[in-house]
């Protein structure tokens, strides 16, 4: 049976009661609390199994996302800092198992979608390979590590990181060096699977590294998803750090390095395109060959949580003009109705919003009145459940899915313990970028 951590949640949602009165401290406290409660198995090896939610296998980029609240506190709490070790350890091996993989099963027993065109084995629950489920694992190695000191969890670390750069390097040239294929037998919908024989779009070279599936799970229309490289980038810089602090590996370091150089480069100089109202916007997809997509869409990586994510500042005018145009009718997947405004997804139907994108809009606002009118939004459209959930109708709140979804419940408490003056930031980009100098 997984720990609780009753104390820690106590502790922590008496202190948000008292910074943001009852009503927001109650919603807190059972958002909180649900994740630890509900979503993670210990497992005999040491290592911990985590659920998304109402779906039985194990994100790589939700596992992460909904430890993101609990991380303020793992220097303070033993016990959760061993689950996230656990964690962290579990993400890892799954990445040995499968660099492509999205989703894997608890044990190999061969759940999941089995019947997909691509190399599938037992352990894994669904093959879409995106960029984003390489970052996560690395983010939250990194995240422990930096406000623990244990190391632990870093065993297998530095195969983890040559396997996410080599991922990397071959998806810098899909077409001419990956063997990645994923077709969907009978998809429910046309993004559920890959064109052109399960290749995907068609792309080019242009430093920018190649994903199959945004961090939506639906398939990518130009082949480079920008906000996925963009934390690409991030997530290479910590490497960088790991490899020269913990494992003492400035080949490793170098490596990781260069590349993200090459592909932060490749998005300002690929992914910036010029929109008739807001001026030079980041796209949210191009392909090199002169496609490309003004949006953005709720799941993480986004445009809009750049700054969240460490890839700029949130006062960086590229960014705030790119910020302007995805919240606002420009971005097919921003809507506005009776219950407030907000980013949704083509993953989920209708005009609904989605409770992580509001939460991410208020982490990376600079306005107070904006994120005052952010938690309302979200404290008003849980339906009387007490918990987030993966989106609602804009019109109805009393239309939503998934009634158990841990990311958005975790998403929710990281914008409150904010608020709270609660939140002790992770890495950023100054910091990773520190030992660019010590690595070369």
């Amino acid at each position: 049976m997984a720990q609780t951590h009753d104390d820690l949640v106590a502790a922590v949602a008496r202190q948000v009661t008292d910074r943001l009165g009852p009503s927001v401290g109650g919603l807190f406290t059972n958002c909180f609390a649900n994740t630890l409660s509900t979503t993670i198995t210990p497992q005999p090896d040491g290592t911990v199994f985590m659920v998304t939610g109402d779906i039985p296998a194990m994100w790589l980029r939700d596992s992460t996302a909904q430890l993101t609240p609990y991380l303020h506190f793992v220097s303070d709490d033993d016990g959760l800092a061993d689950t996230v070790a656990g964690i962290s350890r579990r993400q890892q091996e799954f990445v040995l198992l499968d660099p492509y993989a999205n989703a894997f099963n608890r044990s190999a027993d061969g759940a999941g979608h089995q019947d997909d065109h691509t190399a599938m084995s037992d352990g894994v629950w669904e093959r879409k390979y995106e960029i984003d489920s390489l970052c996560y694992p690395v983010h939250l190695a990194h995240a422990l590590w930096s406000r623990t000191g244990r190391t632990d969890h870093l065993v297998r670390f530095r195969e983890v990181a040559e396997a996410a750069i080599d991922v990397w390097t071959t998806e810098q040239d899909h077409e001419a060096r990956s063997t990645y294929r994923f077709e969907r037998p009978d998809p429910l919908l046309p993004s559920d699977t890959l064109v052109r024989d399960g290749r995907g779009p068609l792309t080019v070279p242009t430093g920018l590294t190649w994903s199959a599936f945004r961090p939506s799970d639906d398939a990518t229309a130009f082949g480079y998803n920008i906000p996925g490289n963009a934390f690409a980038v991030v997530a290479l810089r910590l490497v960088a750090e790991l490899a020269t602090a913990v494992l003492d590996d400035r080949d490793l370091a170098g490596r990781a390095l260069a590349l993200a150089d090459e592909i932060d480069r490749a998005v300002r100089d690929h992914g910036v395109v010029d929109h008739p109202e807001h001026g030079r916007v980041l796209a949210y997809e191009v392909d090199g060959l002169g496609g490309a997509l003004v949006a953005d869409d709720a799941n993480v990586p986004s445009l809009l949580s750049l700054p969240m994510l460490g890839w700029c500042d949130a006062d960086d005018p590229l960014y705030l003009r790119t910020r302007a145009a995805v919240l606002s009718p420009t971005n097919p997947s921003w809507f506005s109705g009776a219950a407030g405004s907000g980013i949704g997804s083509p993953h989920t139907p209708g005009r609904n919003v989605w409770p992580i994108a509001l939460a991410v809009q208020g982490l990376t606002a600079t306005s107070e009145d904006e994120r005052a009118a952010l938690l309302d939004q979200l404290c008003s459209t849980h339906a009387g459940t007490l918990l987030m959930h993966e989106s609602y109708d804009v019109d109805d709140p009393e239309s939503y899915t998934r009634p158990w979804f841990s990311w958005a419940n975790a998403m929710f408490c990281e914008f409150v313990l904010d608020l709270a003056g609660l939140r002790r930031p992770t890495a950023t980009v100054a910091a990773a970028a520190a030992v660019d100098g010590g690595a070369r």
